[in-house]
């Protein structure tokens, strides 16, 4: 018997918007090289792998080139289908672990609420090529644990950035976030993410950069509870709430595909 596998659009709401993940449902721990080669296969700028461990369940996280960290549209996409699947009770909480320690996440006011911890930045000095490569003047250069946070001047400036990704991907980080407080109507803020380094030039909906993203603009805006919208041509929002050491990030998911993997593994 083959695994189970998903299709899901996270941070959305409604089908082909959002961040796309797949989610790989194991019977046990899953060898990482055949993890590696289903996320390439799928193409996606995720692939999660889950595996039934005690109170909760292992989770891993592939790019198309490598193992990651931390994700945060991955994660929200492994909830929304283990309530889907009936495999956690419609008011349990999910509980994963992973290489960043334990993650939670919860139904809340008709969304699924992740809680993921903060990734504050500090003032950074500017590395040679990133101006260049996303041709911006910046108000503010920060960096956090994973990666480069920008601000610029206006949200036009940040939906206009054409990056030069081979520049991009010379950077030892993961990723660049560019940001602006928000003039749309309905939004604090808006970004978005670019991580060549990690085989993704642009990442439409970018969960673990708003652990840096909320607590950035939670000190310049004033607030605890925001809402963010990542500019991407798919696009998607984020509630994004800072107590603390702790972020929390709300949205939708919507699964479009279930199918089953004839390899499944060594």
């Amino acid at each position: 018997m083959g695994v189970k596998i998903f299709h899901v659009d996270a941070f959305a709401e409604k089908p082909f918007s959002g961040n796309p993940a797949a989610v790989c449902l194991l019977s046990g721990p899953g060898d990482p090289a055949w993890m590696q080669n289903v996320a390439k296969e799928m193409n996606l700028s995720e692939t999660a792998f889950l595996d039934k461990q005690g109170d909760g369940f292992n989770l891993r996280w592939f790019t198309p080139v490598v193992e990651v960290d931390l994700c945060g549209h991955a994660t929200l996409a492994s909830a929304h289908l283990l309530w889907e699947q009936g495999l956690l009770r419609p008011r349990e909480q999910a509980r994963f672990h992973t290489r960043s320690g334990l993650l939670t996440a919860e139904r809340r006011e008709g969304q699924i609420e992740l809680n993921f911890p903060a990734n504050p930045d500090e003032p950074a000095t500017v590395p040679p090529g990133l101006l260049e490569a996303l041709g911006v003047a910046p108000k503010y250069v920060g960096r956090s644990k994973f990666d480069y946070l920008v601000e610029v001047d206006s949200e036009d400036s940040v939906r206009k950035i054409m990056p030069d990704f081979k520049l991009l991907k010379a950077l030892p980080v993961r990723g660049i976030a560019v940001t602006s407080s928000a003039i749309s109507p309905g939004y604090d803020f808006i970004s978005r993410f670019f991580a060549p380094r990690e085989g993704i030039n642009e990442d439409p909906v970018t969960g673990s950069a708003h652990c840096t993203l909320g607590p950035f603009w939670s000190k310049r805006l004033g607030k605890e509870e925001m809402i963010a919208y990542q500019a991407s041509e798919r696009g998607g929002v984020l509630r994004v709430r800072v107590a603390g050491d702790r972020v929390y990030l709300g949205g939708r998911a919507v699964t479009i595909l279930r199918g089953e993997l004839v390899d499944d593994g060594p």
